[in-house]
């Protein structure tokens, strides 16, 4: 019963007594991380088909996909030591029906965690290794080719303010002054992620959509992006700045 309240606890119900639990089990366990989209600094309400206001250029921007890589994941410890993930690869998908993709992370070693970086896009050598399986199959429909590499961030919509009424971003790149690989390390902000086995933790993480156009940027500027380039750098500097810690859950 104790097992099945953990599992079920909501997103209201922080945890502020993770902390207060010093044991750290053998073993491993799990845990997800949860990527709740929202809108602006606010984090409004964000969705799929659904018309939005940008906070800051005031164009209406409706989005119909929205698609990127998550990689490289590791787990600090407060002594300095990190565990990271082998073949760390997911594609973090926001569907019509749900703006709070969750990915699964199996086999870490059972312990006290206070920091997580991960990374929006494939690193380089995965970019020029060949075919390759699962989250990294050309068949996910976010690969261009080899010379040029993996569509990092997919977004797609409709905008009034755009000369063509439509918007393609398809970001990428990972060589010299074109790399468009960014990486983020948020800390728990005093809290502790405790992995056990017969325990399923997670990482709330809030998304900001609207930071695509950070900085004024209007969908008259940059409304296409098909290849690597500095558009593509500068919307990936954006976007990293989406990622901001919430909360865990037990």
């Amino acid at each position: 019963m104790a097992i099945s309240a953990a599992l079920f606890t909501g997103c209201n119900d922080k945890d502020d007594d993770l902390d207060k639990n010093p044991t750290e089990p053998g073993g491993t366990g799990k845990l997800v991380l949860k990527l709740d989209h929202g809108w602006g600094p606010a984090h409004d309400l964000f969705s799929l088909n659904t018309p939005l206001v940008h906070p800051l250029t005031q164009e209406e921007i409706t989005f119909t996909t929205l698609r990127y890589y998550v990689s490289n994941i590791e787990l600090h410890r407060a002594d300095g030591s990190v565990w990271k993930e082998e073949e760390s690869y997911r594609i973090a998908t926001v569907t019509a029906t749900n703006s709070e993709p969750h990915l699964e992370i199996d086999d870490i070693p059972a312990g006290r965690y206070n920091q997580i970086t991960f990374t929006i896009g494939v690193d380089s050598v995965r970019n020029v290794s060949g075919a390759q399986t699962g989250a990294l199959s050309p068949s996910e429909g976010m690969f261009w080719s080899w010379t040029t590499g993996y569509i990092f961030i997919m977004a797609e919509g409709n905008s009034p303010a755009s000369p063509s009424g439509s918007f393609v971003y398809h970001i990428g790149g990972f060589a010299g002054a074109n790399n468009a690989i960014r990486s983020k390390t948020m800390d728990f902000q005093g809290a502790s992620l405790d992995i056990a086995p017969n325990a399923v933790p997670s990482i709330h993480i809030n998304v900001n959509a609207a930071r695509f156009w950070h900085g004024g940027i209007s969908l008259n500027d940059i409304r296409m992006i098909h290849m690597p380039g500095a558009n593509a750098v500068t919307l990936a500097d954006n976007f990293i700045g989406a990622f901001r810690f919430d909360h865990l859950h037990r």
